[in-house]
């Protein structure tokens, strides 16, 4: 099965709600390499990597969230897998 990258930003109510850490939770059960990190604009930026299925659901998982979180929108920009991580990390 294919490889694929994506780079993704999701907005709405979701720092302080514990969403990098069940980004990272759901990303590392999904066998998905990576990261996740808070911006200073409120949003959520992450970048995951591995089976293409997997980062599908990845993707889907990201405009619920987790329970606290009200996503508004989701913006997803594939990029070209480079295998450069090694694990799923959060990002400060």
């Amino acid at each position: 099965m294919a490889k694929i990258r994506v780079h993704v930003w999701i907005k709405g109510r979701v720092q302080g709600v514990c969403f990098r850490a069940y980004t990272q939770e759901k990303a590392e059960t999904l066998g998905l390499t990576g990261w996740v990190r808070n911006l200073l604009n409120g949003r959520v930026e992450a970048v995951f990597e591995g089976e293409e299925a997997g980062v599908r659901e990845m993707v889907k998982w990201c405009h619920r969230g987790p329970s606290y979180a009200e996503v508004t929108e989701v913006t997803v920009g594939e990029e070209e897998y480079k295998g450069e991580f090694q694990r799923f990390t959060l990002r400060f």
